[in-house]
């Protein structure tokens, strides 16, 4: 790749890493979540019986400090409770309450809108190779820097 289209690659991964960050953050706070939090609630959503810290963090490619932090965070808006779990009294289980749940539709939507925002006007073709670029970008990154730095998203 010539070092013009390096820097043109450059510079629009950043602008719209930045840019889709701000959106979703505007989108998330009138749900009450900040950006990664939207993950963490939808993954613990998808276990109805919940999962352990640890099971967490393994599931969203974190350690577990970092789990545990973001989860003290999230705490307060009601989503999720804390079960002792019977069979080791060292763990608990999160478990995502009726109103969790009741805002998992409430996640997908703002994430429909931010896509339709991103793409909207992009057609089907064109946005088929913009995700296969962008998916085998990823791929590429992730085998570069490894997956402890996948925390979010």
């Amino acid at each position: 790749m010539e070092a013009s289209e390096g820097m043109r690659v450059n510079r629009a991964l950043n602008k719209m890493s930045k840019l889709y960050r701000a959106a979703k953050a505007r989108k998330l706070a009138a749900l009450g979540l900040h950006p990664g939090q939207d993950v963490l609630l939808w993954v613990l959503a998808q276990e109805r019986d919940g999962m352990t810290v640890s099971q967490l963090a393994a599931r969203l490619g974190v350690e577990q400090p970092t789990a545990t932090r973001s989860l003290a965070r999230l705490e307060t808006g009601g989503w999720f409770r804390r079960e002792p779990v019977a069979t080791d009294r060292r763990q608990v289980r999160v478990v995502v309450t009726d109103a969790g749940h009741a805002l998992v539709p409430e996640i997908e939507r703002a994430w429909a809108e931010l896509a339709e925002e991103a793409l909207g006007e992009v057609g089907a073709e064109q946005r088929a190779i913009v995700l296969h670029a962008l998916e085998q970008a990823n791929d590429r990154l992730r085998a570069s820097v490894g997956e402890a730095v996948l925390a979010e998203e």
